[in-house]
């Protein structure tokens, strides 16, 4: 594809196909450094988890999605070894869902590999305009969210 064609897209397509491209590229990389089984919602709810760990209700909540829905994620997590459930330090009837060691290793992969990809898009458009690219978007994001009681950053496909 040319330049051109992208040139013509308005800015929500911009901005989802720059997303997707990003976590495709992450999701590449990860797979690569063995956590191919990680798929861009955990990504989601690892953030809601760290660093202290969330309930099941809490997942839900921050995902949008139903509690039955968390369940099966974090039994799918668990079982590949990236999640425990714990008993809640305050409910004895609660567990609370935290990272391993290994859930521990995916996140700092991915945040160095996140941290490669905005390196390499520095290179392209340069800091100054990156940084000003963050600025407005945080401006756009937080004006469209001020009169709301919480924000939720949620999967978008």
């Amino acid at each position: 594809m040319t330049q051109e064609v992208f040139s013509e897209l308005d800015l929500t397509s911009l901005l989802s196909l720059s997303f997707s491209t990003s976590i495709n590229e992450l999701h590449d990389r990860l797979r690569e450094l063995g956590f191919g089984d990680i798929r861009p919602v955990h990504g989601f709810m690892f953030k809601c988890i760290t660093p202290n760990g969330a309930t099941g209700i809490e997942l839900a909540e921050y995902l949008g999605i139903t509690k039955q829905a968390v369940s099966k994620m974090v039994d799918y997590l668990e079982k590949s070894g990236y999640v425990i459930r714990e008993n809640h330090p305050t409910d004895k009837r609660g567990k609370i869902i935290v990272l391993t060691e290994r859930g521990w290793l995916a996140v700092k992969a991915k945040e160095e590999i996140l941290t490669e990809i905005e390196q390499r898009w520095i290179e392209i458009i340069g800091t100054e305009r990156l940084q000003m690219l963050k600025d407005d978007l945080t401006k756009l994001v937080y004006t469209a969210n001020e009169d709301k009681s919480t924000m939720r950053s949620r999967p978008v496909w």
